[in-house]
């Protein structure tokens, strides 16, 4: 990482989010966005080269995650309250608007921010997180539904929260070898142990399936999507078809890389977003 963090607590939409920041506190926000079942260490490989381009990194374990606060009842993960979250982090930040990035569930919180908060968002940058158009639309198709088959699991009270160690160990086994050390095991496994969070990151899903999934589809801001071929839980066909919702949009492809694209390819997707944010 070879950047020096500040490990930060902000209070920010009523709940407490530990946050790890790097980079000049003048600098231009980018907010990075962790997802299931990671935490703000997802992100430890971009944070170094973020900072020393000049850019304020601000990396938020998000809410249940980790050291930050897991108010309890699934409501408390619906979409809209973690795109508050969001949005509020920006403001404590003393900015109206910052670049977003987000992988997985922290890409999903992403495009929504996009959507229903547009002011907010500079610039989007999406690694292996589904536009709410392209997920239902792929979703109608037996191939997305087959690769989902965990929500439904997760529906299920008290059984997902006893198996989170070992299918959290299982979902990262999925990269390509060497994306994750036995050292960067111990650490997810130690945030995953954290009193209330396997209630909390699950209920993320609870919340998706009860309470319902992003409203509106159009996103203005520039977006760079950064897609992994190889992605277990998503279809390729993901990262197609979005011009009509994404009008002003790059795609860049990684056809050997898994659902952990920014770990698998650290190097140019570390490129890429450099020259995406800096142009």
């Amino acid at each position: 990482m070879n950047a020096e963090l500040r490990h930060t607590e902000r209070l920010v939409n009523g709940v407490r989010l530990h946050c790890a920041e790097a980079g000049p506190e003048t600098g231009q926000p980018v907010l990075l966005l962790h997802g299931f079942p990671e935490f703000w260490h997802a992100w430890d490989r971009q944070i170094g080269p973020l900072a020393r381009a000049g850019f304020r990194v601000v990396v938020p374990d998000l809410r249940g995650y980790n050291l930050s606060e897991k108010p309890p009842g699934v409501e408390n993960y619906h979409i809209d309250t973690l795109v508050g979250d969001v949005a509020a982090l920006v403001h404590d930040l003393g900015h109206e608007r910052a670049h977003i990035v987000g992988h997985d569930w922290g890409g999903v919180i992403a495009w929504a921010v996009a959507i229903s908060r547009p002011g907010v968002v500079d610039r989007l940058v999406i690694l292996n997180a589904p536009h709410p158009g392209a997920f239902g639309r792929e979703l109608r198709r037996p191939e997305q539904k087959k690769r989902s088959w965990y929500v439904g699991f997760f529906q299920l009270p008290w059984l997902p929260e006893r198996l989170l160690v070992p299918f959290g160990r299982w979902a990262l086994a999925g990269a390509r070898p060497g994306s994750y050390s036995a050292e960067d095991l111990k650490l997810y496994q130690a945030a995953w142990t954290q009193p209330g969070a396997a209630t909390a990151m699950i209920n993320y899903y609870r919340a998706l399936m009860r309470f319902g999934n992003v409203r509106g589809r159009q996103v203005q801001a520039p977006t760079l999507l950064l897609w992994g071929e190889k992605d277990m839980a998503l279809v390729p066909e993901l990262a197609e078809g979005l011009d009509k919702w994404v009008p002003n949009l790059k795609t860049v492809k990684f056809p050997h890389a898994t659902h952990w694209v920014m770990r698998d390819e650290t190097l140019r997707v570390n490129q890429e977003v450099l020259a995406f944010l800096e142009g």
